[in-house]
């Protein structure tokens, strides 16, 4: 039996960078070997053991063989003849396809240092063709070492358009898909993760209404990036400069999405776009099975962002009913997440990410001088049903005007 680490620990102990989880992989054991050892098994599809004291995962080295579509169309095989190299074939990328044992010596059958420093993410073999979810994840690995200026090996960006064409892609489960985009999403350069999408032309299958954007002109004194899909791209990396959650993240991504549906003759104005987008991001979030608070703010956003921007010019009535949609009495944390996607789309136009945007502060206070109205004095007034609700409202519009004369 010979035990060694794999994959995502070797490849960033050689970057430098944090290592976090890590994989074993056992050479030349039988399940009973590892049971007899204390390993607790876990593996539905192929042995998997539990370390005993540490509860690390330890794989028996194994093949496998494409047996049908999408993701799960595998067939494996594990026994004591499996070779270390045979299990590293069957990885994605060669700067995940390196194992160590404990004294740190490097096994490397697939030059994945060689390809460590030249900052590329290449496929081990072509059988990478034959997993679907590969191509969400190397854009995912391309998002994430964007930084350190890894790119996707010419050789494999063709392998990943040859999947997206193949109606492979189609295979995947919406919780496979959202589990690679949501982790794509929070890496430091998400937009990145898209444009690769878009360069294997994935994105026109996965999410064919933000592939849309792209080419679509939006009106140069607002926007002097001009191009829908670039706006959404920078809107999507100042998320990430800023730290956002991935409610946000994923409302940015998909905010804009009724400008795709602008007929040419009205271009570049968007009339009613923030309406439009709705049915589109209601189809995304369907596709994938969205968790509900992304999917809540991402149409909240999609539908009142322009409300943001105008924050300042709004009504009180109007304002007031903005502060409703969003049950900011109830939920005042989903408000502060759309005044952020907000702050990031304003910021995501080209020369005027360090722009100020002062109607972050003013919806906030416009937030809390509704909250501030006391509901006390008009149930001691007799007010009760849906006459105090009357009455609540018309204080919190009251509140409002103050708020906006004052201002």
């Amino acid at each position: 039996m010979r035990i060694y680490k794999v994959g995502g620990a070797v490849r960033d102990r050689l970057l430098g960078k944090p290592v976090t989880d890590i994989d074993w992989v056992v050479v030349g054991a039988t399940t009973e070997e590892m049971l007899a050892k204390g390993f607790r098994p876990v593996g539905v599809d192929f042995p998997v053991f539990l370390h005993p004291k540490s509860g690390e995962e330890y794989a028996l080295a194994r093949t496998e063989r494409k047996s049908g579509r999408g993701y799960g169309g595998f067939t494996f095989h594990a026994s004591p003849e499996v070779t270390l190299e045979e299990d590293l074939i069957r990885r994605d990328l060669t700067i995940n396809a390196m194992a160590e044992d404990d004294q740190q010596n490097l096994t490397d059958p697939y030059h994945g240092q060689r390809d460590l420093e030249a900052r590329l993410l290449r496929h081990v073999s072509p059988a990478f063709a034959e997993d679907p979810l590969r191509v969400l994840r190397v854009a995912r690995f391309a998002a994430r070492y964007a930084t350190l200026g890894f790119t996707v090996a010419p050789e494999t960006l063709e392998l990943m358009r040859q999947l997206s064409e193949s109606n492979e892609l189609e295979a995947l489960t919406p919780e496979r898909s959202w589990k690679e985009i949501s982790r794509a999403l929070m890496e430091d350069q998400p937009q990145v993760f898209v444009e690769v999408l878009r360069a294997c032309g994935a994105l026109k299958v996965l999410m064919p209404e933000v592939d849309a954007l792209f080419g679509v002109p939006q009106p140069p004194a607002h926007h002097p990036e001009i191009d829908t899909g670039a706006h959404t791209l920078s809107v999507l990396q100042q998320a990430a400069i800023h730290k956002q959650p991935l409610t946000v993240r994923w409302a940015c991504l998909l905010h804009d999405l009724g400008k795709g549906l602008t007929p040419e003759q009205e271009w570049p104005r968007h009339i009613a776009h923030e309406f439009k987008g709705l049915k589109l991001i209601k189809a995304v979030n369907e596709r994938f099975k969205v968790p509900r608070d992304c999917q809540e703010l991402a149409l909240l956003v999609g539908e009142y962002h322009t409300h943001g921007h105008r924050a300042h010019e709004l009504k009180p009535s109007t304002l007031l009913e903005l502060l409703q949609s969003f049950d900011v009495f109830r939920r005042p944390q989903r408000f502060e997440e759309f005044i952020a996607a907000c702050e990031m789309d304003a910021r995501g136009r080209k020369g005027l990410e360090e722009k100020s945007y002062p109607q972050a502060d003013y919806l906030r206070g416009a937030a809390t001088a509704a909250r501030n109205v006391a509901v006390q004095p008009l149930l001691e007034q007799g007010f009760k049903g849906p006459e105090l609700g009357e009455a609540i409202k018309r204080e919190r519009l009251k509140a409002l005007k103050t708020y906006k004369e004052k201002a």
